[in-house]
């Protein structure tokens, strides 16, 4: 068995408002708002890094968890757009929070890096007991502030986000999980070297509305569960539009489903457990089943269930 023990957060100090961003990249902001459902998101300090605020993340979850840098057996670090080709950002997370000796593995996933350690950690767990996850992204730095980067700009932002997956104890067991992948779409989100994200907005949103929800009922059904069983959804923070899709297309209320994308945008892979952070802060313990489900570059796809 594994089982969440705790999750943990960092968010820069920037605050980037639609205004702000709407000046820079000539758009009206009520029209960000309507196509994306951000309001703002926060953009990191020139001094940090993706390791850093990896490991800051890191640390809140262990606190959250009620252990030390020493409990930990195993790393798993999920980003997208990590400073260099190699080392990834793994090993400096480690370092960083003193796991010296631990060894720290590389995820270079975007959207759906967190989702695919969490259900690398339930297995994992077994040998090495308890295994953080962490998802850090800059996003800022790989879009551009432009009328021409616009479509990609209006929607990122920086944050890292972490979770701890135990095989002793937690508040909830992780029962179950399904991972999905495909390149035949790969290319319609990507981060080429020397070169600023491209995503084909149309390709994505569709191929998302498609194929989160159906991975979700077939995790359910597998699980003897519908999706009216489920307490609450918690989703890759992506686009609100596409949240609301996923809601529709399994009949149930937008309420199910954890939101903070109005407030941080889409912080690729650290966005569901930055949601995740937040909705176990505000919720405490669970009322019923949790659905996680992300979708990105890739193209990447997945849901976890715990209970």
């Amino acid at each position: 068995m594994a089982y969440l023990r705790g999750f943990g957060c960092c968010l820069p100090s920037r605050v980037v408002d639609n205004p702000e961003l709407g000046a820079l990249v000539g758009v009206d902001p009520a029209w960000i708002l309507r196509a994306t459902g951000i309001e703002q998101r926060r953009y990191a300090a020139p001094e940090d890094t993706v390791a850093s605020l990896g490991a800051k993340a890191g640390a809140d979850c262990l606190q959250a968890a009620g252990l030390r840098a020493g409990d930990v057996g195993l790393l798993i670090a999920a980003s997208g757009s990590g400073e260099r080709r190699f080392p990834g950002p793994a090993a400096a997370i480690g370092r960083a929070l003193g796991m010296g000796g631990v060894p720290a593995i590389d995820l270079p996933m975007a959207s759906a890096g967190s989702l695919f350690g969490m259900s690398l950690a339930a297995r994992l767990s077994r040998d090495y007991g308890n295994v953080l996850v962490v998802a850090s992204e800059i996003m800022s730095r790989v879009v551009r502030c432009t009328p021409a980067g616009r479509d990609t700009a209006i929607l990122f932002g920086d944050g890292a986000g972490a979770c701890l997956v135990s095989a002793e104890s937690g508040f909830a067991e992780i029962a179950d999980s399904l991972l999905c992948s495909d390149g035949e779409f790969g290319g319609a989100l990507r981060l080429d070297l020397d070169s600023p994200v491209h995503m084909e907005g149309r390709t994505i949103i569709l191929q998302s509305a498609r194929k989160i929800p159906r991975t979700i009922l077939e995790l359910l059904q597998r699980n003897q569960l519908q999706p009216a069983n489920v307490d609450t959804f918690l989703m890759h923070q992506a686009n609100l539009n596409l949240i609301v899709r996923v809601a529709q297309a399994l009949s149930v209320s937008e309420s199910r489903f954890f939101r903070n994308i109005a407030r941080y945008g889409n912080t690729s892979s650290a966005s569901m457990l930055i949601a995740a952070t937040e909705w176990r802060r505000e919720r405490g313990q669970l009322a019923g089943p949790v659905v996680f489900a992300a979708f990105g570059a890739g193209l990447h796809w997945g849901a976890l269930l715990a209970t």
